[in-house]
């Protein structure tokens, strides 16, 4: 029997045992110690504490001689330093520490080839195990992206899905924002320590959600938001979730690392369409052709699952950014991107009048200007 397969009631709560909380801190920190190698320290000898009682040799039966010295070696000044910092930070309300063999870590994440040995949380952790779907796409996202990623966001929370993604700007913060519009609530997965929040304009929506749901994270308290933490983060945003929603994505996209990792654990994948000249189109255009099932309402995802929306709730869900046209340039001004060129051959307005009247539409968030100076409406 594994550490991770053991039952709950073998294994004494960290939260309670600073010895154990110590224990497994340390392991996790020791130089060259990842996921994997952790689980197969704790399957040979049980707990942590156990496996700093191993000798060198036993040790070396398990693991290479340089991991099983880096296990060995009593903790730098670098080292004590930050398990006294994380013991501080536990002991503040609503954080918490989940280990593997922990009963309320989520098993959704037991998927995983690798794991995470701890969890730092920042709210409730029983959001954790909670049914739910994860929702993905663009930091850079058109003002439709974000009105369809709120509205699904909500749509899944009010019919009790938990709405997991990454607290990153564009669709992950819509994402949210819908979460904590409904009972479901939301989960967001950071790719830094959990004391930190990146970006920081995000820090009033973080606040938020540890409070009506839970912030999560692998790494350690401090870090920062390094380039390849975000696939490890993405790793877990598709572990937890039954089913991953990509509302826009470019043709190459961390969005598009987190459906296939989706795919690769059992998950259903699902991508909002979009126009062919957008750039932002593409990436749910090559997860359609791989095999994501094309949806255009909340409902499309839900029904996958047995789910319904609440009654009223679906024709509402998703709306276009704003209401019919009442411009004459926006006669003209379709969905599918324009050049500035064709504006002016289509309307017959001078350059200098068109470049104005698409300012004043950009700012009243009826018109959208994307790369390669390309124009698109939004209502």
């Amino acid at each position: 029997m594994t550490a991770s397969q053991a039952p709950a009631a073998e294994w004494p709560d960290v939260a309670r045992n600073p010895d154990d909380t110590l224990a497994w801190l340390r392991l996790v920190a020791a130089p060259g110690i990842g996921p994997v190698t952790v689980r197969l320290l704790l399957a040979a000898f049980g707990l942590p504490q156990q496996v700093f009682a191993q000798s060198m040799e036993a040790l070396t039966s398990v693991v290479p001689r340089k991991l099983a010295s880096a296990v060995l070696a009593a903790p730098g000044a670098t080292m004590s330093h930050a398990l006294a910092k994380t013991m501080a930070w536990l002991e503040q309300p609503g954080n918490y520490l989940l280990t593997l063999v922990d009963p309320r870590y989520p098993v959704r994440l037991l998927d995983l080839t690798d794991p995470p040995p701890l969890l730092y949380i920042k709210g409730d952790p029983a959001a954790l195990s909670r049914p739910a779907l994860a929702i993905v796409g663009a930091r850079e996202a058109t003002v439709q992206g974000k009105v369809d990623a709120e509205a699904f966001g909500r749509s899944f929370s009010e019919a009790g899905q938990t709405v997991v993604s990454g607290l990153a700007l564009g669709v992950d913060a819509a994402a949210h924002e819908g979460g904590l519009a409904g009972a479901g609530g939301t989960v967001a997965v950071i790719g830094t320590g959990i004391d930190r929040v990146y970006p920081a304009s995000n820090l009033e929506l973080a606040r938020r959600i540890a409070e009506q749901g839970a912030i999560i994270s692998e790494f350690p308290l401090g870090m920062r938001g390094f380039k390849e933490n975000f696939p490890r983060r993405n790793r877990l945003i598709a572990a937890l979730a039954r089913g991953v929603l990509v509302v826009e994505a470019a043709a190459r996209s961390g969005s598009l690392i987190t459906a296939r990792l989706a795919a690769e654990l059992g998950r259903e994948v699902f991508a909002i369409p979009g126009s062919i000249h957008a750039p932002l189109s593409r990436g749910c255009h090559v997860l359609i052709r791989q095999g994501a099932k094309l949806v255009e309402t909340p409902e499309d995802v839900m029904e996958e699952f047995g789910l319904s929306c609440q009654p009223g709730k679906v024709a509402d869900a998703v709306q276009p950014a704003h209401s019919a046209p009442d411009d004459p340039l926006l006669a003209v001004l379709t969905h599918d991107p324009v050049t500035l060129d064709t504006l002016c051959e289509r309307s017959g307005l001078a350059p200098e009048t068109l470049a104005t009247r698409l300012l004043e539409l950009e700012l009243e968030g009826r018109a959208e200007r994307l790369p390669g100076n390309l124009f698109r409406s939004l209502s």
